[in-house]
């Protein structure tokens, strides 16, 4: 297995930056919206990052992946298995639906997706 280096930095960077977000951020555009968004891309870097051939579909994955997750905290996951009082789960799961939450992942997606076609073979250059 090589790992991508390039990919991992930007992972890393782009998960202090989520942590920052989350951490300090009370405000009602980054945290909501862009922290959404953010965290598809985040999500990418990493799987960029550590398996060596290019996933073809993988911003389409990941969207599927987020909605679902978006999926179970409209039929609150996090209160059935009782994990309400566990912070790291409730941080990882979510607890409230939010329709705009998908279209953010969407927005995080069509990002991605346009970085693979226009800028992602030069970014990867040796």
């Amino acid at each position: 297995m090589k790992l991508n280096w390039k990919y991992l930095v930007a992972f890393s960077f782009l998960l202090f930056i989520e942590a920052l977000i989350a951490l300090f951020v009370r405000d009602k555009i980054i945290r909501p919206f862009i922290g959404d968004v953010l965290v598809i891309v985040l999500m990418y870097t990493f799987f960029r990052g550590i398996i060596e051939r290019s996933v073809r579909a993988l911003p389409i994955y990941l969207f599927l992946f987020a909605v679902m997750v978006e999926i179970t905290q409209y039929f609150r996951l996090v209160d059935r298995l009782g994990l309400r009082d566990n912070k790291l789960m409730t941080t990882i799961l979510g607890t409230s639906f939010d329709l705009k939450d998908i279209l953010c992942y969407f927005a995080g997606t069509v990002i991605l997706i346009l970085w693979e076609k226009f800028f992602e073979p030069r970014f990867n250059r040796k």
